[in-house]
């Protein structure tokens, strides 16, 4: 996730946004334990102690993706950006309520289900503030074929919700009518 960051960044420095990276104590979800989400707790906790009442988006890949999405509640959090991430079907989606939601996915990813995603995107809509479906044409879990499109999703979805940029201003002109749309809610797009 490091070039994302190094993205967000570039993309956010004039708005002051501000970058943190996690690294999980535990690996693996581990069942039951979700080991994962005590340290984004914590994470989001001290963002908060640090930086009080500041809005904050989420971006994850794979099982930080899931994790984003689980730990949505926060009250801080304004919008999770879920990049080919680990969904199973019985996950949650109450904690998303108010909550912007951008899920990307590659068409040929084999490593984490793209269904799954899409159908999460869908009963997610109930309850979020607005939910974004994206597949990622000729692209995998790795998210390297294509990466430039992949960081203007992630760059221009966080600014257009935290900073209410368009996407003319934060992405490239071959994303912004797709992330216009995403950030409209539509689900189901494919760039």
């Amino acid at each position: 996730m490091r070039p994302f960051a190094t993205a967000l960044r570039k993309a956010g420095a004039a708005d002051g946004l501000a970058v943190a990276r996690l690294r999980y104590a535990i690996r693996g979800w581990n069942g039951e334990l979700r080991s994962p989400l005590a340290d984004a707790r914590w994470a989001l906790a001290q963002l908060a102690e640090r930086f009080p009442g500041v809005p904050v988006a989420i971006v994850g890949h794979s099982m930080g993706g899931r994790t984003g999405l689980y730990v949505a509640d926060h009250d801080n959090v304004r919008a999770v950006v879920a990049l080919a991430p680990w969904i199973e079907p019985g996950d949650p989606v109450a904690q998303l309520a108010g909550r912007h939601v951008l899920i990307a996915h590659g068409v040929d990813d084999r490593m984490t289900s793209p269904a799954n995603s899409e159908a999460y995107a869908e009963r997610a809509s109930a309850v979020a503030e607005s939910v974004g479906y994206i597949g990622v044409a000729h692209e995998a879990h790795s998210m390297m074929k294509r990466a430039a499109i992949w960081h203007d999703l992630a760059c221009g979805f966080v600014l257009g919700v935290l900073y209410d940029k368009s996407p003319e201003e934060s992405v490239r002109p071959d994303a912004t009518n797709v992330l216009a749309q995403a950030l409209a809610g539509r689900r189901s797009l494919v760039v």
